[in-house]
């Protein structure tokens, strides 16, 4: 696996984790979007996700 540049160390510098490699939040691991959030993120704020306990808006005719 290539090195990485200073540059784009400093760029990831966030997602990067301990072992040096990328990781992101467990979920946006799996997702195809590509809005990806660091796994130090703590608040999450993606609008693809829709977790199965949220309530569906209901739509008003």
């Amino acid at each position: 696996m290539p090195r990485m540049s200073k540059k784009r160390k400093l760029e990831l510098s966030f997602f990067l984790n301990d072992r040096g490699r990328v990781a992101y939040n467990d979920l946006c691991r799996k997702c195809q979007h590509e809005c990806k959030q660091s796994f130090r993120a703590v608040v999450i704020d993606c609008p693809h996700y829709l977790s199965k306990r949220a309530k569906r808006k209901e739509k008003i005719t």
